[in-house]
């Protein structure tokens, strides 16, 4: 399917003012009616910039959207649209509805490089560190997202967070009781209900509980398929007082998405902007007996839209309890439980009738798969990558006071089950399989045992003590923070007896284990010196550590082999660190919040297919050093006349140390050049005018060229966003309370862009001994509008 749904400018500027129009017509109607009630959000800090910033006093640099902005914002965003127009941050969605996820970098390290917490839990994938930001939490529900740009919080629960983290924290349940209803409608068929419902106080106003279910759907804006996501979000209070109480949220979701296609340069020069996954499915060859015969071909590029599918499911429960034992001393417990289900990627494979393995003798056997009764063909089926985790963790940290000093020490603990696993199922002719979530129906081998192109289980057991002292001096003008955490992850890998990937790759149908540990110490040291009482200078210093990701352990990428019957790993797979130093400055007043940072950060140890030379194979391992350097400029002000700007500006240079060693004697080109997926300049800027009724608000982000490959040798071009969002309060009507009406319109002037899928490739030109490599893109999703209304009861 090759439609382009652009929207036409005609149909925006009717739109504005349509919404101007009821603005106008509104405040003459309800000139004289009682003025509405008005809806509070309570933040830390004074808000500036409508959201986008608020006052910071940490002796570190960080970043916070609040939900004022995320109000203005679509409600289906994820969570890295609320970080857009941040300096440190390059981040991109594969649609304009943020329903099918996306990627980020901050300061050049990637997502799976950067810790991510929801209310103090890490989501990290606790295989690989990989971040899904659309399946955690409405953006309803969403008071704050911040971002640590260099410095890790040393009680943040990560073994795999080398460039910072980013955190969720959701609203608290409501003082009052309410239902609240919202509807949003949009182009490609979007939409999303929203209905949450919150008791008010209750127990001598101690308790306090809410519930919320949504369901949001849209088509994709290239070929067919669409995003169908329902989440449940409950939370609750008890409350004893300020200082002793029980929180705790319980996230629920479950997506079922077609995937967005990913294409090189020259299947855009041949397709086109729009080209997608096919539409049709290829069909089954007819029944040959006794011959061998093979499925028509239908490339990767080209499979099947319905059998490049992404559902998922995913819960995650968890606990905040903080108790005052003394004047000066409080603990606080936070227990959670993470539990996850799905699988992604492209589905449709061509699977060989007698590529199935016998466990009794380890060699493969064969199973007929289109009933012509032999085990000869090649026959199309749906085998996807299950993931399954359960991941049970908690952390007790206590907090004393003493003098000018305050102690945080505490410990963390996680054991996490990581079963990834290879299914199958039939296809029928219309190429439709039975289960899209791989549970019933599977394929089988001739001993009754599952089918399985991959069987890993993986207990990931981590766990830190971190301590920090925060003491004050000269009058509280000076602020010393010295911290240490000691991260520890030890992977227990089991393989069992699987197809493995093809016939070919080794030691597939071997069951072993091996075992590994990762540890170190990691100190951290931040500085606040307030020079008056609206300006101040900071500065941080901080080590950070990522674990090697599971699927090392493997023998399916070159990095473990069965040598002698016994697992063996090629090379010495370190874990990855980085020092980190930011230093900046604040200006804070009534009027305006600026904050100015430079940071440099020196990465070593990345883990990145590369040539070992010991080993003379290729394996994930140590390619060497990357030092990052730049600069950081945020500005916003208080509402001035109705007036509200935020403005940010960052300045990154991410430069590889050494040469990439691609092959025995083989060097690629890659000292002095810029890491992929870091473009070197970004600017933001939002523009608010907004009355106690309606605001309007322009939104830029520019993004200069970035580089695609290690290499540096083929370059993406730079390109700039603008949206336009608006909204009107209404008054309140008999049953209908504060009734709202937004706008949101993205990509207005409808650029096309693209960001590379990976930081990873090396070379996209053939160098001696070395081949060229494809880089695949994610395009940027044309013009796209909707509307939400709102209002509670």
């Amino acid at each position: 399917m090759k439609h382009n749904p652009k929207l036409r400018l005609s149909l925006v500027a009717l739109a504005c003012q349509m919404v101007c129009m009821g603005a106008a017509f509104a405040q003459d109607a309800t000139a004289d009616a009682a003025k509405p009630a008005t809806e509070t959000v309570t933040i830390t800090g004074r808000k500036v910039g409508m959201g986008l910033m608020v006052q910071e006093d940490v002796p570190k640099a960080r970043s916070t959207v609040t939900a004022e902005e995320l109000a203005k914002q679509r409600p289906t965003g994820n969570a890295y649209d609320a970080l857009a127009l941040l300096p440190a941050v390059n981040t991109y969605s594969y649609d304009s509805t943020g329903l099918f996820g996306g990627g980020l970098t901050l300061r050049g390290f990637n997502s799976d490089q950067i810790g991510a917490t929801i209310n103090g839990v890490p989501v990290n994938d606790s295989g690989n560190f990989a971040v899904f930001p659309q399946e955690y939490v409405d953006q309803e529900n969403t008071c704050t997202t911040f971002v640590t740009q260099g410095s890790t919080d040393v009680d943040s629960p990560q073994v795999g967070a080398t460039g910072g983290n980013f955190g969720i924290t959701t609203c608290d349940p409501e003082d009052e009781q309410r239902f609240r209803v919202a509807q949003t409608l949009g182009q490609l068929s979007m939409f999303k209900t929203y209905l949450r419902y919150d008791s008010g106080r209750f127990l001598n106003d101690k308790a306090k509980v809410f519930v919320s279910v949504s369901q949001a759907k849209s088509d994709k804006w290239k070929g067919a398929g669409e995003a169908n996501r329902k989440h449940v979000d409950i939370g609750f209070n008890y409350d004893w007082d300020r200082f002793n109480f029980i929180h705790g949220t319980v996230l629920y979701n479950n997506a079922k998405n077609n995937n967005f296609s990913s294409f090189n340069l020259a299947d855009l020069k041949s397709h086109g902007y729009y080209y997608d996954y096919s539409t049709t499915f290829i069909g089954h060859a007819p029944a040959s007996p006794g011959k061998a015969v093979s499925d028509p071909a239908q490339n990767n590029a080209d499979s099947y839209y319905k059998l490049s599918l992404n559902p998922f499911e995913n819960v995650i429960a968890s606990a905040t309890a903080k108790f005052r034992l003394g004047e000066n001393t409080d603990i606080k417990i936070v227990p959670y439980y993470w539990y996850g289900y799905g699988t992604g990627g492209v589905q449709q494979k061509l699977q060989q009738e007698n590529a199935f393995l016998n466990p009794a003798t380890g060699k493969f056997t064969g199973v007929d798969l289109n009933g012509d009764g032999d085990t000869l063909d090649k026959v199309w089926v749906y085998s996807g990558s299950i993931t399954r985790t359960q991941r049970p963790g908690g952390s007790v940290s206590l907090t004393q006071n003493w003098g000018n000093h305050q102690i945080l020490a505490g410990f963390w603990y996680e054991r996490a089950k990581h079963q990834q696993t290879g299914p199958m199922e039939k296809l029928d002719n219309n190429g439709e399989p039975t289960d899209i979530w791989l549970r019933d129906n599977l394929v089988t081998r001739p001993d009754g045992s599952l089918y399985e192109s991959r069987n890993w289980k993986s207990i990931s057991t981590a766990f830190q003590g971190f301590i920090q002292d925060t003491a004050t001096f000269v009058d509280d003008k000076l602020t010393v923070n010295v911290g240490l955490r000691t991260p520890h992850i030890k992977r227990d890998f089991t393989n069992y007896a699987n197809e493995g990937n093809s016939q070919s790759t080794p030691n597939s149908g071997v069951t072993y284990q091996y075992n590994k540990t990762y540890s170190t110490v990691l100190p951290q040291l931040g500085l606040r010196y307030r020079i008056t009482n609206d300006d101040q200078l900071f500065a941080s210093l901080a080590k950070n550590m990522k674990a090697p990701p599971n699927f090392v352990f493997s023998t399916t990428n070159g990095n473990l082999q069965i040598v002698n019957n016994i697992p063996t790993l090629l090379g010495d797979v370190k874990a990855e660190t980085s020092m980190n130093l930011d230093m900046g400055y604040r200006h804070q007043t009534t009027a305006i919040t600026t904050q100015a940072t430079v940071f440099f950060s020196d990465f070593k140890d990345r883990q990145a297919t590369a040539f070992d030379p010991s080993s003379q194979t290729s394996t994930l391992t140590n390619v060497g050093k990357v030092r990052n350097k730049g600069f950081e400029l945020e500005a916003g002000n208080t509402p001035v006349n109705g007036w509200s700007f935020y403005a940010s500006l960052g300045y990154s240079s991410s430069e590889i140390q050494a040469d990439l060693q691609a092959a025995k004697g083989v060097y690629l080109p890659t000292k002095g050049n810029q890491f992929p997926l870091t473009p070197k300049w970004k600017g933001g800027l939002s523009a608010s005018y907004e009355t106690n009724n309606w605001y309007t608000r322009l939104k830029a982000k520019v993004t200069s060229n970035q580089q695609a490959t290690l290499a540096n040798d083929e370059l993406v071009p730079g390109y700039t966003t603008v949206d336009f969002d608006a909204g009107y309060q209404f008054a309140s009507a008999g049953m209908f309370k504060n009734p709202k009406l937004t706008l949101n319109v993205s990509n207005l002037l409808d650029r096309q862009y693209r960001n590379p899928s990976s930081q990873s490739v090396t070379n996209a030109t053939a160098y001696p001994g070395v081949t060229a490599k494809s880089v695949f893109y994610y395009l940027g999703a044309p013009r796209f509008l909707s509307a939400t209304l709102r209002v509670d009861f």
